[in-house]
């Protein structure tokens, strides 16, 4: 079991394959993925998130991951692609990670959120 925080992020990283926009925006298109930010909602309202995106912060996915709890968010299914990403990948990484612990298959890591934007992707207010 990792006992730092460097251990944790280098099993989050070899769970969770990372991926560029590009991979991600044709995920979107094939196969119905579902991009989450996990940044704080302050984060959020700050800067915009990638369009079409929903915000559930890092400190209650498992929350909404969890069907069985009354926070469940019906939009996070074992069966549909998971697309994570935060401020710089750290989050979306330890995210990806468990959810893949909780049965979750198809997770990618797409990174931080100021690549996105730089690189020209589509950004909406946070809300």
């Amino acid at each position: 079991m990792p006992s730092s925080i460097k251990e944790m992020m280098a099993s989050a990283n070899a769970a969770v394959p990372k991926i560029t926009a590009d991979e991600a925006r044709k995920l979107v298109a094939s196969e119905g993925a579902l991009v989450v930010d996990v940044r704080d909602a302050p984060e959020v309202l700050a800067s915009g998130k990638i369009k079409g995106a929903i915000n559930i912060s890092r400190g209650m996915l498992e929350f909404r991951a969890d069907a069985e709890t009354p926070y469940h968010n019906a939009e996070l299914r074992k069966d549909r692609p998971l697309i994570l990403y935060c401020a710089s990948g750290g989050r979306s990484a330890l995210s990806g990670k468990v959810l893949k612990d909780m049965g979750y298959q198809k997770i990618y890591n797409l990174g931080g959120f100021k690549d996105w934007a730089e690189g020209g992707g589509d950004v909406e207010p946070g809300a």
